[in-house]
This record gives structure tokens, sequence and C-alpha cells, in this order.
């Protein structure tokens, strides 16, 4: 990595690590296991991501619910604490639930369906998906600063989180 690659604000202003609490995953299927893994995997492959006020970065992020919230532990690469946001998950849980309907519709189709219904579930998957984006873009402007990709996969992860089997 060259000197001008460290110093970038897009080098700094990212995740380097992303955990869920385990305690607060239910038993999950292997669809759900493997959308956990790829958005993980994206997420870290290409994100901006940083607290407002703070270009220290890197940061890592532990993600759990802690009753109705949503628990956002921003960290240090090292493991120092920088801040830990807690969001209502009352504006996500039509979103999520909706998501996951058609997602088990989705996945059911492509065992069977027209690659027309398919695709129809799949536009109404994404549709749902950049929604709940918008939302928790909407939800953390205040707090954090994030691209809409790695909001995408955000949510992805809450879902994860909110998924009980």
């Amino acid at each position: 990595m060259t000197r001008s690659e460290r110093a970038s604000p897009r080098k700094k202003n990212r995740l380097v690590a992303v955990t869920l609490d385990e305690n607060s995953i239910g038993r999950s299927n292997p669809d759900v296991e493997h959308e956990r893994t790829v958005a993980i995997y994206d997420l870290l492959e290409d994100n901006t991501f940083a607290p407002n006020d703070d270009d220290e970065g890197p940061f890592a992020l532990h993600l759990s619910i802690s009753g109705a919230r949503l628990v956002f532990d921003i960290r240090r690469a090292d493991g120092a604490p920088v801040v830990a946001h807690l969001l209502s998950l009352s504006p996500l849980r039509r979103i999520v639930k909706d998501y996951y309907t058609v997602c088990d519709s989705y996945y059911a189709a492509i065992r069977t369906a027209t690659p027309d219904r398919i695709e129809a579930l799949d536009m109404g998957r994404r549709s749902l998906h950049d929604e709940g984006s918008n939302i928790l873009m909407e939800r953390l402007a205040r707090k954090v600063r994030l691209d809409f990709d790695t909001a995408r996969r955000l949510f992805t992860l809450i879902c994860v989180l909110h998924w009980k089997g």
C-alpha cells in the first residue's frame, strides 16, 4: 500500500471487521447463512463507513439487538471503543418482515417456478431491500457516514439478526 492510499479518507473511513452478536441470531436456514456470509464479505471488500466527526478509522462494527433496539457498537480496528448507537427497530420491522416473506418465496421459486416468476420475485426483493437500506441511511444520517452499497449490506445483516427461523 502506498503512502497516498494509506492517507486516503476512503481507505480510513471504512469497516475492516464486522461481527454479529451470536446471541441475537436465531436458528437460520442455509439461504440466510449464505446471505450473511456474502454480505459480510462484500461489505469488507468495499464500504464507506465512519462515525460523524471521526476520521480516525478504519473501524470495526459489532451489531446486536438489545430489547427493541439495534446496537451499532463502533470501535477502532484495534478494538478501542469509539461510540455505540442504539436505533429503534420499529421503523424497520415491517420492511424486514416483508423482505423475508418475499425472500422465502424467491428461494422456493428458484427450484420450480418459471423464469418470469423468479424475475418478478427478485425485483420485489430488491425493491424492499432498497427501501430498507434507505430507511437505515435516514436513521443513521446524524450518526454515521455511509454510502448506499454499505447501507444495503448492513440492511442484509440486520435482517439476519431479525431472522428467528
